[in-house]
């Protein structure tokens, strides 16, 4: 498996984004998750969108490290928004009875963001 590099975390307005553009192994995706959780100290973040639209797979431990942080971040008073899920890593989730506590899901980056302001506005209509 070839490590590309950090995964970038981009600060847009309040929120972060950071898109995964490669297949996580479990060194990588715990790298991710204190990197996630110090830019959100550095910066206050208010939303947190993790592209994962690039992952052809997701196992147990990405899967688990991934709602982990959404977990962490809420705790720290951020938001988490999952998008770009491919529906074989749905499928994969929901076969494994994996819960997805605490982080929310969207079809697209646009649609996460929206996601996110709907949140900070108390407008979602979605339940928590």
């Amino acid at each position: 498996m070839r490590h590309q590099g950090t995964i970038p975390i981009l600060k847009i307005g309040e929120f972060l984004l950071a898109s995964i553009q490669f297949e996580l192994h479990d060194i990588a995706v715990d790298v991710f998750q204190e990197e996630v959780l110090l830019s959100i100290e550095k910066t206050s973040a208010k939303g947190l969108v993790i592209d994962i639209s690039a992952l052809d797979s997701v196992d147990s431990y990405v899967a688990g490290r991934l709602t982990s942080t959404g977990r962490m971040a809420k705790l720290m008073g951020t938001e988490t928004v999952l998008v770009g899920m491919r529906p074989e890593i749905a499928a994969t989730l929901v076969r494994m009875g994996f819960p997805m506590r605490d982080v929310h899901t969207a079809l697209s980056l646009e649609e996460g963001i929206e996601l996110l302001n709907q949140l900070r506005s108390g407008k979602n209509g979605r339940p928590r």
